[in-house]
């Protein structure tokens, strides 16, 4: 619940008015009653209104002096409350006190009449002492959670009582220490995928640069004399130094998503063509891996406004990503067709899906799925952290999702 101040201010800014206007109501009420039901005289009651008006300006004014001055207004509420009660309690036994003497005769009745007002006014400000006792016990268990919740402890709440300002009071101090939480929560999370992730990247470079070092001071010793062993040797630190330039360059284009740095040049370009070169270009990996790897484009699909360069990464990292997780004879099919507002390009496999947990966060930073599994098929982790920010630099939207019938989909638009 939202808590507006327009919803409390007007009373607190019109305070003397009120003041007012109750004198004012009460003096009314008063003569109105004594002519309807005593039937007085005008003269009486002219005479009523005077010496009530008289007597309830000078209790107020010096009751308001009292209040000022700071004499009832201590570090406690609840004494500040029950100074406020005895307060009004005197001020209601002066005028009726001064009242009694002009209407009783006899000494006895007006000395009982005081017993009787000072039993009342004693009444009247036991009963406060008790409301005030169960406002600030309300008072008292909030500012009691709210020191827990300073202490550490984010799961910390207020029970809610009624419906008035110290509720909803209340429900904003639970609603602020249920975002806390949260924001705590992320926060952890982040940094756990943080420092998951300068693990998994520290193991990234240093496994290929073991594998060179070693292979070169081999070929540097004389170790290996072979030509076709040298050869072998050769293509295998090409493919490290390669795969370790695309890790690079990752993790640079990451950092320009971090500050907002992404250079994106659209234009008129081919979508139809640009997967079709990506299909291709992946077509001798799916063989080798006995994967049937398909495509279909809508034939009114292009042109379409885009990074045809930028585009064509985030393309070739899905087809990437569905082939290094379907296994051997499973299927993957690109499709990408025109909506009336975007165009949407979707690459599904009939591989074991993302795990439930996964789906949430498959496109955060940092964060990198099933540990073993990314071991044994290989990857940085950072290719849709980085499809994401190029898909939202186009003004588009990315998604992953579990197909009912098995294995996953990953899907991007464009808007037209």
């Amino acid at each position: 619940m939202r808590i507006h101040p327009q919803e409390t201010t007007w009373i607190n800014r019109a305070s003397w008015r009120i003041l007012i206007i109750g004198i004012v109501f009460a003096l009314s009420i008063s003569a109105l009653l004594m002519v309807i039901w005593m039937r007085a005289p005008f003269a009486e009651v002219t005479e009523l209104v005077y010496t009530l008006a008289s007597t309830s300006l000078v209790s107020l004014g010096v009751s308001y002096l009292v209040y000022r001055r700071g004499w009832a207004r201590f570090p406690s509420l609840n004494l500040t409350l029950v100074m406020t009660y005895v307060l009004a309690a005197l001020v209601t036994l002066v005028n009726v006190w001064v009242m009694s003497q002009r209407m009783f005769v006899s000494e006895h009745d007006l000395l009982l009449s005081a017993v009787l007002l000072l039993f009342a006014g004693m009444i009247a400000t036991t009963f406060g002492i008790f409301v005030a006792s169960t406002v600030t016990d309300e008072l008292r268990q909030l500012a009691a959670t709210a020191q827990t919740l300073a202490d550490g402890d984010l799961g910390a709440r207020v029970q809610v009582k009624g419906r008035d300002e110290i509720a909803r009071l209340a429900q904003s101090f639970n609603m602020m220490a249920a975002q806390l939480q949260a924001t705590e929560r992320k926060r952890e999370e982040l940094e756990q995928m943080r420092r998951n992730f300068i693990a998994w990247t520290s193991h990234d470079l240093r496994t290929p640069l073991t594998s060179i070092r070693a292979m070169v001071e081999a070929l540097h010793d004389g170790v290996v004399d072979d030509p076709a062993t040298a050869r072998r040797y050769y293509a295998t630190m090409r493919n490290d130094v390669i795969g370790l330039n695309n890790l690079i360059n990752d993790l640079f284009e990451l950092s320009q998503l971090d500050a907002g740095g992404l250079h994106i040049e659209t234009a008129p370009h081919s979508l139809r063509d640009l997967i079709s070169d990506a299909l291709e270009s992946f077509q001798a990996l799916a063989q080798q891996r006995h994967i049937q790897l398909d495509g279909e484009v809508e034939a009114e699909i292009d042109p379409v406004v885009m990074s045809a360069s930028k585009i064509g990464r985030v393309v070739n990292n899905l087809i990437g990503n569905a082939l290094r997780y379907t296994p051997a004879g499973g299927q993957v099919f690109v499709r990408a067709v025109r909506t009336e507002t975007a165009v949407q390009v979707t690459v599904q496999d009939n591989g074991p899906g993302f795990r439930e947990k996964d789906l949430p966060h498959l496109f955060e930073q940092f964060y990198r799925g099933e540990e073993a599994r990314s071991r044994q098929t290989g990857g940085a982790g950072l290719g849709l952290a980085i499809a994401r920010g190029i898909i939202m630099a186009h003004n588009g939207r990315i998604w992953a999702e579990n197909i009912p019938t098995g294995g996953a989909l990953v899907g991007f638009e464009l808007p037209i």
